[in-house]
């Protein structure tokens, strides 16, 4: 007798929980105003700083970054590159300290050529002089039309606005997060709240990990297209802070996926102020762990609100892996199946076709070696296995659409199932899908969304 295999629950989560709101930790300032890039009029430059020391002086963050792949490199992701390599040249352009940094929406500054480096290099002379600081310590983000010179006399104009209004409140925060937006329909903003021991090693001090993100079209794997600012008060060096950065953005970023396009413009950048009077947190240790769990659930649920919020989308879909060989080949075919514009044309029309998505699980392709780098699969193995496909044996496969079990391999194959109730179940703001490959212990998740007529609509007239 053959024995019924258990159902397909949705995965456990051991991140700590987070709150969506900006709340701006101990340390920083920000700010944001209405330069006029954007033809909207909305707000369109923000600013996020360290807080001023009581003697006038700016002091530098442990600041960590990582940047789009995509041969069009825009400016501010070239510049903000050389500018971590000058504060800490060991870090390659990944980490280094900043005191400042400024974000223009409504031109990406991408394609422009030496103009429009020498554009952008003008944007950090500015700030700096504008907030006491050298051009090194600033980072730049910016968002819109490839192809475009930044309007530089109103981002000057604007530079000079906002600067003195930078507050170290909450409000300030969640206005740059306002500022960030171009095509998405809400701010995104998480919280989350830890606690580390203090300078003494013996009391506990709160420490808070907030993120603000923009980002809802030209969306896909590395990483995904978007615009973040992480911020915390914990203590900790640029190098150990991309140690944590890397491999949360590696499960996150990484792994969400609206419509397949990679940005010219991708970033992240974590900042560390330390004036939440803790002990420095060292690599390999409980406090770095700890530290590290705080920013991927920040990343994690900013990752999810980008794809609820994806161009045009009616549904968030996420696609939990386990059973796999190990995390890296559950990342991989948890990410083929949120990419497949079969599967979200399914999920827009509420259709159970699972077979899309065990279509979709069978092509799927490892990451490159640097994220599989970053996902902790050792340097040697991960240059031979970026790009191969992950096991997957379809007579060990089982797929669940909306808690419906609707293949199961070891029972044989595809499972009777009530369509119209499964129909039914979908229709809703998130939609699960469940895969175990019966193969071993890994495990991963993916995050996107439903292909919808508005999306191309939408981007049929981005430029008109």
């Amino acid at each position: 007798m053959t024995l019924a295999t258990p159902p397909l629950a949705a995965l456990p989560t051991e991140l700590p929980p987070v709150e969506r709101q900006a709340t701006i930790p101990l340390g920083f300032v920000a700010g944001a105003g209405i330069a006029g890039i954007k033809a909207s009029g909305r707000p369109d430059l923000a600013i996020v700083a360290t807080q001023p020391a009581p003697d006038g002086s700016r002091p530098a963050a442990s600041a960590a970054a990582v940047f789009t792949p995509n041969a069009f490199a825009a400016a501010p992701v070239q510049l903000s590159k050389a500018h971590l390599s000058a504060t800490d040249p060991a870090g390659n352009g990944g980490f280094g300290r900043a005191s400042a940094v400024i974000s223009t929406s409504g031109c990406a500054n991408a394609a422009t050529g030496s103009a429009g480096d020498a554009d952008q290099a003008e944007v950090a002379e500015l700030l700096a002089a504008a907030l006491g600081t050298t051009t090194e310590r600033t980072l730049l983000l910016s968002t819109g039309i490839i192809g475009t010179r930044l309007p530089l006399d109103r981002v000057r104009d604007g530079i000079a606005a906002v600067s003195p209004t930078l507050a170290a409140t909450d409000d300030g925060l969640a206005a740059v997060a306002q500022a960030l937006r171009t095509t998405d329909s809400v701010a995104k903003a998480a919280t989350t709240t830890i606690t580390l021991p203090d300078v003494d090693g013996y009391a506990v001090r709160p420490v808070r990990v907030t993120g603000i993100a923009k980002g809802v079209g030209m969306i896909h794997p590395r990483m995904a297209t978007m615009l973040a600012i992480v911020l915390t008060d914990a203590a900790v060096d640029p190098a150990t802070l991309h140690g944590l950065l890397r491999p949360a953005a590696a499960r996150t970023w990484d792994q969400l996926s609206v419509d397949g396009d990679t940005s010219t413009n991708d970033t992240v950048f974590v900042l560390a102020s330390g004036a939440a009077g803790t002990a420095p947190v060292s690599a390999g240790t409980r406090q770095a762990v700890e530290l590290g769990r705080a920013i991927e659930a920040v990343a994690r649920d900013l990752a999810r609100q980008q794809a609820a919020d994806g161009e045009g989308a009616t549904t968030l879909v996420t696609c939990q892996v386990s059973g796999a060989v190990d995390d890296a080949d559950a990342r991989a075919v948890a990410r083929a199946v949120i990419s497949s514009s079969l599967v979200k044309a399914a999920v827009h029309g509420r259709d159970p076709n699972w077979g899309r998505i065990a279509g979709a699980a069978g092509n799927a392709a490892l990451a490159d070696e640097a994220v599989l780098v970053a996902g902790g699969v050792p340097a040697t193995a991960a240059r031979s296995r970026a790009g191969t496909a992950p096991e997957l044996d379809p007579a060990r496969l089982r797929i669940a659409i909306a808690g419906y079990p609707v293949f199961d391999g070891p029972m044989g194959g595809p499972v009777p199932f009530d369509r119209t109730a499964a129909r039914a179940a979908m229709d809703a703001p998130e939609l699960l899908l469940r895969l175990d490959l019966g193969l071993g212990q890994g495990s991963g998740e993916a995050f996107g969304c439903d292909l919808t007529e508005t999306y191309v609509t939408e981007n049929s007239e981005y430029t008109t």
